[in-house]
């Protein structure tokens, strides 16, 4: 593992201390009860089993929780500024180009999310009440791009800002935000213990078998000021590997 890659899972892996070893399988991550280094964890965040498997034309992200997955979600304040967002995440090794955007861009990850306070699916009307424009509490997809900034803390990381006055390649479902993080309409099915997300296979541009990944159950957190860096991973839950060394491979 070399250059921005490394530097960022390196990044992550200080953010979230280090973690019990694992069991792992083809396909799959096994995860100790506990956060990284045995801290308590929030049921629905304590990660029991992560994978990222082909079936048939679908690539299927899972991951299994303690208990009450979906079930916790941030409370809302009104505000855009300094808004929570609560997620469950598949960092992977696939270039950011598979999602549709420039490629070598950060860590390229699926996540599953839940913000109350603003939507950023402007195409897709989740909570079905016809208004596309009020329901980012409601749980859904995104494609984002992570990288390091210190300015969200020491050895923190963020969904990869887009500078003012570029045009940089991005999806066509991107939502408009100015950050690397694409809107593509996978519905998560959340229930019980576990949240599952099916990407259609010919959605990703690359090869996906044999593809590095991880599990990481997050909080994330809007600038107070609504500037670069706009959207920052604020704390860290879980991570299956227990430092993010990506140790799945994709089926």
């Amino acid at each position: 593992m070399t250059g921005p890659f490394r530097t960022t899972v390196l990044a992550l892996a200080c953010l979230a201390g280090a973690g019990a070893a694992q069991a792992h399988g083809a396909g799959r991550i096994e995860s100790p009860p506990g956060g990284p280094g045995g801290a308590r964890v929030e049921p629905a965040f304590d990660i029991v089993r992560t994978e990222i498997r082909t079936e048939r034309d679908h690539l299927v992200f899972r991951m299994r929780v303690a208990d009450r997955a979906g079930a916790v979600a941030p409370t809302p304040t009104g505000r855009l500024q300094g808004a929570e967002v609560f997620a469950y995440v598949w960092p992977t090794r696939l270039d950011s180009a598979a999602a549709g955007f420039e490629p070598g861009q950060g860590i390229l990850a699926l996540a599953a999310t839940s913000h109350p306070d603003f939507d950023d699916t402007p195409r897709d009307d989740e909570n079905g009440d016809g208004d596309p424009n009020n329901d980012g509490g409601v749980w859904h997809s995104h494609w984002v791009v992570l990288v390091p900034d210190e300015a969200c803390g020491p050895g923190a990381l963020k969904v990869r800002d887009i500078p003012e006055g570029t045009r940089p390649r991005l999806p066509p479902t991107w939502p408009g935000l100015p950050i690397l993080l694409d809107s593509p309409g996978h519905r998560p099915a959340i229930g019980g213990r576990s949240v599952e997300v099916r990407v259609p296979r010919a959605s990703v541009a690359a090869e996906t078998r044999g593809v590095a990944f991880d599990g990481v159950t997050a909080g994330l957190r809007v600038n107070a000021n609504l500037h670069a860096p706009l959207l920052c991973v604020a704390r860290v839950f879980d991570v299956a590997s227990g430092g993010l060394t990506l140790p799945g491979r994709i089926e």
